[in-house]
């Protein structure tokens, strides 16, 4: 019981899994901006192309 007790005391101290968890949580912040970035230029070429095309033909 004392190992277990001095792991887990060990665990509570250790740094690597709040690093681990604010790493997680900054790569989730910059997929969602990149994913709002590649629809927000979609939606703007595709108008663009669309107009250039109706003007064109």
């Amino acid at each position: 019981m004392r190992t277990f007790t001095k792991s887990l005391v060990n665990f509570l101290k250790s740094e690597d899994g709040p690093t681990a968890v604010e790493y997680a949580v900054m790569l989730a912040l910059i997929i969602v901006v990149c994913i709002a970035a590649v629809t927000t230029l979609g939606t703007n070429a595709n108008a663009t192309f669309s107009t250039v095309g109706a003007k064109v033909g």
